[in-house]
């Protein structure tokens, strides 16, 4: 039987096997980045040796690097102190708490037959409804932190309700309505921090005040490591997600709809309420990751505050499979991938945009399941219902 799942394209072996080959054409592709591989590759014929011996140490020592950055570097075992040890590993943490709220995000509204790309305009207003009840609003520590994060949520909420409304009264497209949601939350957001009671007053770039200390995310295991509250938080909402989809009506429904809406609704379903309630939810967990952003790394506003997690949550959902410890576990991959691009450009001297074409083949790899079934020579999956389906509209 495990060999049988081993040969099947069932999800969890499409998932793997796309993460194998995009490692392996990234591999190709650092080798063309490497300018000693490459020289040897100009004489190969000549010393054919010299060309497979470069190109092998310059993936390896990517590679190495990387995960070194990301998980453990065996060296700092032998005089390094306990923050080097396990500083790549929090990193990673660090890294995939904001990607895991923005991942569930987006899945949660593939379970219900959207597509939100509007992500990353929800996690903009999150970071905005964070810090303005971070620097705003005085309030005793503690009840300052649950009141900015409830506001950066609200604010997400607020965002995600619009496309959401739009889509259940008037038939518009979320991918359309959102991605110029997005344009419109980063425009308001450079124009936002230049104003005056925002921009900080001792700058005359764009940045805003800094939140109170009251309202940060406390660091779980001190100030040597970046690692804040919001990684529990984060494993809290893929709980809540997980029983919202699996154990609640409102879950049932959600599925119900995504699965077939005719049958929803001749089952007495509501599409609109669906569609506006799944869209609520996921703008309020795209602005908590943005909150947790906000409070737990940025402290202020600035244009790029967002950091491009609203988009990276749409490859996480994908390759999570939209399911909400998929979301997970995904983050965590993706986490450690930018957690380990420093490293792997400091010592490999690869670009670390090459992280970012990682991931993109990633989900390329994931988003062809024929290719991958062609090129392993998968058999065919004969047990229905076996995979997800994700957004209808798409």
């Amino acid at each position: 039987m495990f060999v049988e799942e081993l040969t099947t394209a069932n999800s969890f072996m499409v998932t793997f096997l796309a993460i194998v080959l995009a490692m392996v054409v990234g591999g190709l592709l650092i080798i063309i980045v490497d300018a000693d591989a490459r020289e040897a590759w100009g004489y190969f014929f000549s010393a054919p040796g010299d060309a497979i011996s470069f190109s092998w140490y310059a993936v390896r020592d990517a590679y190495v690097a990387l995960f070194q950055g990301a998980v453990f570097d065996p060296s700092t075992l032998s005089g390094g102190s306990a923050s080097q040890i396990f500083y790549p590993i929090t990193e990673t943490l660090t890294y995939a708490a904001p990607l895991i709220f923005t991942g569930l995000a987006v899945a949660l509204a593939f379970r219900a037959g959207l597509f939100n790309i509007g992500a990353e305009g929800q996690v903009i207003f999150g970071c905005i409804g964070g810090a303005v009840a971070g620097f705003a609003v005085p309030l005793p520590y503690g009840l300052h932190l649950v009141f900015a994060l409830l506001a950066a949520a609200v604010f997400g909420a607020l965002w995600g309700l619009i496309p959401g409304f739009l889509k259940a009264k008037t038939g518009a497209h979320e991918v359309i309505t959102t991605i110029m949601l997005n344009n419109v939350a980063a425009i308001f957001l450079v124009w936002l921090v230049t104003q005056k009671g925002v921009q900080d007053p001792s700058r005359t770039d764009a940045i805003s005040k800094k939140v109170d200390e009251t309202a940060k995310l406390p660091h779980i295991f001190g100030d040597a490591y970046r690692l804040n509250l919001a990684i529990i938080l984060a494993i809290a909402a893929a709980f809540g997600v997980s029983w919202l989809l699996n154990r609640s009506t409102l879950g049932f429904e959600f599925r119900a709809v995504g699965a077939n809406p005719d049958a929803a609704r001749t089952a007495g379903m509501s599409i609109s309420k669906a569609y506006i309630l799944v869209m609520v939810v996921a703008g309020a967990l795209a602005g908590l990751g943005g909150g947790s952003v906000l409070l737990g790394t940025a402290h202020a506003l600035t244009p790029s505050v967002s950091a491009g997690i609203g988009i990276d949550g749409i490859t996480v959902a994908l390759l999570g499979r939209a399911k909400p410890w998929g979301v997970v576990g995904a983050a965590l991959l993706i986490g450690g991938l930018q957690a380990g691009a420093v490293k792997m450009q400091a010592a490999a001297n690869i670009p670390i945009d090459m992280v970012n074409v990682l991931q993109a083949l990633i989900v390329v790899f994931i988003a062809a399941p024929a290719l991958i079934k062609a090129i392993f020579r998968l058999r065919a999956v004969t047990t229905s219902g076996t995979t997800t389906t994700l957004a209808k509209g798409w």
